[in-house]
Order: structure tokens, then C-alpha cells, then sequence
């Protein structure tokens, strides 16, 4: 008889609802985003004010939603993953250069990835803002607010790709979906994808969650 698989708890409650409000708002923005881009989807949709409002109303609500999650959410759970997010150690760094090194729980690619959407979030906001407020003062207009968002819109698009690559095709990685959608990893997979983390949660005896 096979021995029963273990499960170690990954991703609380909190860090899952800041990842899908995330993501259900990059989707929305950059639905309505294309819609108001390209000629060819504007005529398709045909009402260019409605797609406008509903991108704009959509920003205001995810920046509002994050900060209610992180009012009454597990603040700690945050901060210990904004510490983790911050800290790139050797192996880490062995890991870029595609050397073999034991990855914590989030590896030095998903590290990297955390940093450049939160900044990418950050100059969609400051650059959004600018061409929302300078449509009611043309003081307020410039030309490179427009530029540096639809560069923003066209990288984060091949970075989504990219990340929905790993996250639900790619046999090796797509079991860190189960993660982020049930807070939960084989323990087996944690041990070979992310090894430090796993040994670290064995040695601290760490409860696992029983299948």
C-alpha cells in the first residue's frame, strides 16, 4: 500500500485573496485597455465611453480591495512574504544563472516577478492617473504618461503569458497552482522545487495538512 502524500500549507487565505484580486483586475484592465487601443476592437465593442468607465472604475476597485485585505486580512502573513520577496540570497542568485541551488518558497523567479508587477502596478497608477486627470486639465496632459503605459500594458501582457505558461501548462511547475488556489503543495514537490523551504518547515515540525 502507498504511503498517504503529505501536504504543507503554502499560501494563506489572505496572501491568495491579494493574488486573484490582482489578477481578476489585470484582466479586466487589460480586456478594456485593448478595447480602447486598437481601432479594430473599438469598432467591435462600438461604445468607447462604457469600456473607459469600466477600466477606470476597475482601478479604483482593486487598489481600494487590496487595501481593505490588508486592513482586515493576515497582515503578518504579508509582511513575512514582502521579507522573503526583498531577500535574495546565494542560492538564489545560483538559481538565476541557472545553476542548481535549493529554492525557499517562493524561488528567485517569482521573486523577480512580485518586484516588477508591484512596480508595474505602481506606474500603471501614476501614469493612469495622469491621463484620467489630464482629459479635465490639459496642464495636466503629457504625451509620455500615454507612451509609458501602453509599454507597460505590452510587457505585463507577455509576462501574464509567460506566468500562465508556468502556472497551468508546464507539467513541472503547474502543481504551484493547487498553491495559490487551495493554499496547499504536495510535500513531495515541495522537495523537489523548493527544498530549502520544505526541509526548513520539517525541521521546525511544520504541520502538514492531512489529504
Amino acid at each position: 500500500m502507498a504511503p498517504e502524500r503529505r501536504r504543507l500549507a503554502r499560501f494563506t487565505r489572505t496572501e491568495r485573496a491579494v493574488h486573484w484580486v490582482h489578477a481578476t483586475a489585470f484582466l479586466i484592465l487589460l480586456g478594456s485597455g485593448l478595447c480602447l487601443y486598437l481601432p479594430s476592437l473599438a469598432e467591435v465593442v462600438s461604445r468607447r465611453p462604457l469600456v473607459k468607465g469600466i477600466h477606470i472604475y476597475t482601478a479604483v476597485a482593486w487598489a481600494v480591495a487590496l487595501v481593505v485585505i490588508a486592513l482586515v486580512g493576515d497582515r503578518r502573513s504579508l509582511v513575512r512574504t514582502a521579507r522573503e520577496i526583498d531577500r535574495f540570497d546565494a542560492d538564489d542568485r545560483a538559481w538565476l544563472q541557472r545553476r542548481p541551488a535549493p529554492q525557499g518558497r517562493l524561488n528567485a523567479g517569482q521573486k523577480l516577478n512580485a518586484v516588477i508587477t508591484a512596480a508595474f502596478a505602481l506606474l500603471f497608477v501614476v501614469t493612469g492617473f495622469f491621463l484620467w486627470y489630464g482629459e479635465r486639465d490639459t496642464r495636466f496632459r503629457s504625451p509620455n504618461a500615454l507612451l509609458v503605459h501602453d509599454w507597460l500594458m505590452y510587457v505585463s501582457f507577455v509576462l501574464f503569458i509567460g506566468h500562465l505558461f508556468l502556472a497551468v501548462i508546464y507539467p513541472k511547475t503547474r502543481h504551484a497552482l493547487n498553491g495559490i488556489t487551495r493554499g496547499w503543495v504536495d510535500e513531495d514537490w515541495a522537495l523537489q522545487h523548493h527544498r530549502k523551504w520544505a526541509e526548513q518547515l520539517q525541521e521546525h515540525e511544520a504541520p502538514a495538512l492531512e489529504p
